[in-house]
């Protein structure tokens, strides 16, 4: 599509995003707005306003080795890279996400960051792909070892909400792998823009770089009803754990038809359930995969409660010289398509999107 063409469509996304969101009296300014470096400018709370309509947050953001523990209230969360990052995920077992999206703590995959942590075996299957503008992890998890009950099919965490100060409230994400950050991981960069869906055994989250172009378009946070399928269109598989190159997606909502670019806005719940969307989102194309074993990549995780741990094939990684094809569907490569829905919430709108978790 012509530069203007997306310009035009970005800018229509925007004005959508301002018109649904509406800032709390109390607590008026939005979390992508609050700013901290990491690790020195950390309050103990971002979010703290007692008079606020949601109230404060429930846990904390100044998190170390004293707060590292499976009962942890850390909501300061990380992406780094395929055997270092964290989920958004329930403080309490046999929780749906539409119920405690507000209250979400970070579930990390090593230790070092005062979190709690992703047990033994339960991720089953991780692709992450970085692209010039962001990192998007996608995969396969067992929830319940993150307290989500496991009949829930989940929806979406962001740095957004209704009122601006975000699901979880107060919650900051940081990463120390984008290309503007020069290599150095010992230097951390907040995250802004970011999207995380859980739910249905599945998962997926996307981290905008904050010196990229596009990021609010990239990360955006208005097609909660659509999941990982068209948020995040992946090659996650089971049993594979795989870091590739790639390039960035057309932003969501835009697609091309006839020459002619269009975007597509989800309508709000009230109207019924989704049953079409006018376009297929497709993966964008990917290269230089590097595969690795779950045993190679997550160590020092607790024993999951009820389960036992499992790894597969031989540790170390392996390039693979196979590209993923943008025109393959994510339905035929098995990837990763949290619905982004949670119980009751109308599942028969989004059931489409099943077909990508076998």
């Amino acid at each position: 599509m012509s530069p203007s063409a997306l310009s035009s469509a970005l800018l229509a996304v925007a004005a959508i995003t301002l018109v649904h969101a509406q800032p709390d009296p109390a607590d008026p300014t939005p979390l992508v707005d609050k700013h901290y470096a990491y690790p020195s400018g950390i309050p103990y709370q971002v979010d703290y306003n007692t008079a606020a309509l949601r109230g404060p947050q429930v846990g904390y953001n100044i998190c170390n080795s004293t707060t590292e523990n499976q009962s942890s209230m850390c909501q300061t969360s990380f992406v780094n890279h395929i055997d270092d990052f964290c989920l958004w995920a329930p403080p309490q077992p046999n929780s749906t996400i539409g119920d405690t999206e507000g209250q979400e703590v970070a579930w990390c995959t090593k230790p070092g960051h005062g979190t709690r942590l992703i047990p033994a075996g339960a991720l089953q299957g991780v692709q992450l792909i970085k692209t010039p503008n962001y990192i998007q992890i996608a995969g396969f998890i067992d929830q319940t070892q993150i307290n989500i009950a496991a009949d829930d099919y989940g929806g979406e965490l962001d740095p957004h909400g209704a009122d601006l100060r975000g699901n979880p409230l107060g919650g900051l994400m940081y990463s120390n792998a984008f290309p503007s950050n020069g290599g150095n991981n010992a230097s951390y960069q907040q995250v802004i823009d970011w999207t995380n869906f859980m739910g249905g055994g599945g998962f997926c989250m996307k981290v905008c770089d904050p010196a990229g172009q596009n990021q609010q378009a990239l990360c955006q946070n208005i097609y909660d009803r659509l999941g990982c399928a068209y948020n995040a269109p992946n090659n996650a598989q089971k049993g594979v754990f795989e870091v590739c190159d790639g390039d960035d997606m057309s932003p969501v909502g835009v697609y091309t038809t006839g020459g002619a670019t269009s975007t597509y806005f989800q309508p709000p719940e009230s109207l019924g359930p989704i049953t079409t969307v006018p376009y297929t989102a497709t993966p964008a194309p990917s290269s230089n995969c590097v595969t690795y074993t779950s045993a190679a990549l997550y160590t020092g995780q607790p024993t999951p409660s009820g389960a036992t741990t499992s790894s597969s094939g031989a540790s170390g990684a392996k390039s693979t010289a196979s590209s993923t094809n943008s025109g393959a569907s994510p339905a035929k490569t098995g990837g990763a398509a949290t619905m982004g829905v949670s119980l009751g919430a109308g599942l028969v709108g989004v059931v489409f999107a099943m077909a990508f978790l076998s």
